[in-house]
C-alpha cells in the first residue's frame, strides 16, 4: 500500500511539473517556459531512466519551438543536449552563419550553436571510375577514444583484415550494398521466425525506395568491386522514405535475407565481437563504438537526443524525428552508413543503441535501435 501510494505521489508530481510546462504559443513568438534555476545536478551522472526524465522539461521546449527553429535560414538540426557542466541546453545544428536575431536561450535554458555544415546520408558518396577500390582503414594497435567532439580511432583488430575485402561468411562492419549504390555497412544480423536477415540502411539495401524486394545485396558493395558474383542475400524488406521538410521519418533502415553459412554476427577478430541481443536507450554523454567499412572501428559520445533532422539524399532532403546525435570528428565517414552502434563499456558494453545513417561536420547521425528493430519485427543476433 504505501508503495503504491508513492507511485501515486510521484505520478501526480510529474503531471503537475509537465502542466507548468504548457505555455500557450503565438504565430509569432518563441515559446520559452520557465526553468527552475536550483536545478544543480549534473546530469551526465544520472542512470539512463533518470537522464531521461529529468530531460523531459527541454524536450518539452524544443518540441514546441522546433517548427520555429527548424524554419530558421541555415538550421539543419535541433536537439537536446547538455552543457559541460551537465545542465540540459538546446542545441541548434547551422551550416552557414548563425544570424544576429538567433535566440541565446529558451525557457532559461542556453541554446549551444553547433556548425554541422550540411547532414547527408553516409554512403560512399564518389563514383570513381576506371580507379581501383580503396583499401580497408589502417588499424593502430589501439585505437583513440576522442570523447565528445574529438576523432575516435580508425581501424579494428589489426593485421590483414580489410572491411572493403569479400568475405565469407562476413562479419558485421563489412563492405555492403545494393547493386545501384556505392557502398555502405553491414550493420549487424537480425532473426524473425527463424530467418536471419542482414541490417542496414534502406539508402544501402534499397536505394533510397526505388530497389524492388528480391534484390540482390553485394557484399562487398559494388564501390568495391563487388559483382553479382559477390551477392550475399536478398532484399527482405525496407522503411520507405519520405522525401519532405515536413515529414516525421523515424529510420533509414532495410533488411535482406542471409543463409547463416555467409554470416558471423559480430565484427572481425580483435574489435568488440558479437553485440548483445538487449538494446538500450542513448543517453546523453554515453560512450558509443562502432565498426564501419570506412573509418573501422571508432569511439565517441552521444551529444544529444530527441533531435529532429535534415538529412540530404541523392533524391531530396528527407525530414527525421527523434534522432541520435554523437560527438567525434572522426566517428564516420562516407560509406559507414548502416553501421549498428553499441555501448562502448561498463555493464551495458557490446549493447546496441542506434543504426548510423548519416553524418555532418564532427557529427553523426543515428536512428534509435529499437524504433528500426520495431519496424521489421525483428532482434539483433548476439549474446
Amino acid at each position: 500500500m504505501i508503495a503504491r501510494l508513492m507511485t501515486l505521489a510521484r505520478g501526480v508530481f510529474l503531471a503537475l511539473l509537465a502542466g507548468l510546462l504548457v505555455v500557450a504559443c503565438s504565430d509569432d513568438t518563441l515559446v520559452s517556459p520557465e526553468q527552475d534555476p536550483s536545478v544543480e545536478l549534473d546530469l551526465h551522472d544520472l542512470a539512463p531512466d533518470a537522464q531521461m526524465q529529468a530531460l523531459r522539461p527541454a524536450t518539452l521546449v524544443l518540441e514546441r519551438n522546433t517548427a520555429r527553429l527548424m524554419s530558421r535560414p541555415g538550421v539543419v538540426a535541433t536537439a537536446v543536449g547538455l552543457t559541460d557542466a551537465g545542465r540540459p541546453a538546446i542545441r541548434m545544428y547551422v551550416d552557414g552563419p548563425v544570424l544576429d536575431d538567433t535566440p541565446s536561450e529558451l525557457g532559461g535554458l542556453p541554446v549551444l550553436v553547433v556548425e554541422s555544415g550540411p547532414i547527408v546520408a553516409l554512403q560512399e558518396a564518389q563514383e570513381r571510375p576506371g580507379v581501383a577500390a580503396r583499401p580497408g582503414p589502417p588499424c593502430p594497435p589501439k585505437c583513440d577514444d576522442g570523447g565528445d567532439g574529438g576523432n575516435g580511432g580508425n581501424g579494428g583488430g589489426g593485421g590483414s583484415f580489410s572491411p572493403t575485402a569479400k568475405h565469407r561468411p562476413a562479419p558485421n562492419g563489412v563492405s555492403l550494398g545494393h547493386p545501384a549504390i556505392t557502398a555502405g555497412t553491414l550493420g549487424a544480423i537480425v532473426t524473425k521466425g527463424g530467418n536471419w536477415f542482414i541490417l542496414s540502411n534502406n539508402h544501402v539495401l534499397a536505394d533510397e525506395n526505388l530497389a524492388e524486394i528480391g534484390d540482390d545485396a553485394y557484399q562487398p558493395g559494388r564501390f568495391d568491386d563487388g559483382t553479382e558474383n559477390d551477392d550475399i542475400g536478398t532484399l527482405s524488406a525496407f522503411v520507405e522514405i519520405e522525401f519532405s521538410l515536413t515529414a516525421a521519418n523515424l529510420v533509414d533502415a532495410a533488411i535482406a535475407s542471409v543463409s547463416p553459412a555467409d554470416v558471423t554476427g559480430e565484427t572481425e577478430p580483435g574489435s568488440y565481437g558479437a553485440p548483445r541481443t538487449t538494446t538500450v536507450q542513448a543517453t546523453v554523454g554515453q560512450r558509443v563504438m562502432k565498426y564501419g567499412r570506412t573509418t573501422g572501428e571508432t569511439k565517441g559520445r552521444v551529444q544529444a537526443v530527441n533531435a529532429t533532422v535534415n538529412v540530404g539524399y541523392d533524391s531530396g532532403v528527407a525530414r527525421f524525428v527523434g534522432q541520435i546525435i554523437i560527438g567525434g570528428g572522426g566517428f564516420s565517414a562516407g560509406g559507414d552508413s548502416g553501421s549498428l552502434i553499441v555501448v562502448q563499456n561498463g555493464s551495458d558494453a557490446r549493447s546496441p543503441v542506434g543504426l548510423l545513417f548519416a553524418g555532418g561536420n564532427g557529427i553523426t547521425v543515428a536512428n534509435p535501435i529499437d524504433d528500426v528493430l520495431e519496424a521489421f519485427g525483428v532482434t539483433i543476433v548476439g549474446n
